[in-house]
């Protein structure tokens, strides 16, 4: 990493340029802190509502020469409403157990998450992560971070879903299934349940993370509503 910027009490990197993961012909670059220290959980709210999002100890997001592609999200939970698509996924899905536990990997998680990487990613630098690798991606977290797993009636593990916990809302981090249930729609049904428990527990927002348009890896996003993007202004409402 490049080019160290000073704020007080707190340290912005730039990372070198790479080709863009989402957007042919361009590059990406991101600004990059570390999360730590005794307030490491209120930091990771204030970087959250400025659009960054976490990865292991590190809080990132975009920061690349003349492009604003990458747009933050966010599911207003009090305002969310059931669809009737919704509806129908989440009773496809009403024999499965949901059990929220601590950031632990276990070798049955990394299973379903290596036949997904390799089915839906196949190529992608995450096909080729050993347990060692998704055991840091779940377990190297500095704040309040739980994952979800998901079980059919047979009680063999389908979906789970890494999730962090801030003080008024849920970030989802990354979430992945058994790639032979495709009818069941789980990644949908994983972001509706994240709502669902995010209601229970009177939180405000869902982040997804970023949303490009244009971007077919990206366009599930939209369909939650009412859903916000952060723009030069601030939270706004996406327009329908």
């Amino acid at each position: 990493m490049t080019q160290a910027l000073h704020r007080p009490e707190r340290f912005f990197f730039g990372t070198r340029v790479v080709p863009c993961p989402y957007v042919a012909g361009r590059y990406e670059r991101k600004v990059v802190t570390e999360l730590s220290g005794a307030d490491v959980g209120y930091l990771y709210d204030r970087l959250t509502r400025a659009g960054f999002r976490r990865s292991h100890g590190l809080a990132y997001r975009p920061a690349c020469s003349g492009c604003t592609a990458c747009v933050p999200v966010r599911i207003v939970v009090d305002g969310f409403r059931a669809s009737r698509w919704s509806q129908r996924i989440v009773r496809r899905n009403a024999d499965l157990t949901i059990k929220e536990q601590p950031a632990l990997a276990s070798a049955e998680q990394y299973q379903v998450f290596l036949r997904y990487q390799q089915i839906r990613h196949g190529g992608g630098d995450m096909s080729a992560m050993t347990f060692a690798d998704y055991q840091a991606m779940v377990e190297d977290t500095p704040i309040a971070t739980r994952v979800f797993e998901y079980r059919d009636g047979a009680g063999r593990l389908v979906a789970a879903m890494l999730a962090d916990v801030l003080s008024d809302s849920f970030s989802a981090v990354y979430s992945f299934y058994d790639p032979a249930l495709p009818e069941r729609s789980l990644g949908t049904h994983m972001i509706l349940d994240l709502v669902a428990a995010a209601h229970r527990r009177r939180l405000a927002h869902v982040y997804l993370g970023y949303w490009v348009e244009g971007s077919a890896k990206m366009a599930y996003k939209v369909r939650f509503r009412p859903l916000e993007r952060l723009g030069p202004d601030g939270w706004e409402q996406m327009p329908a």
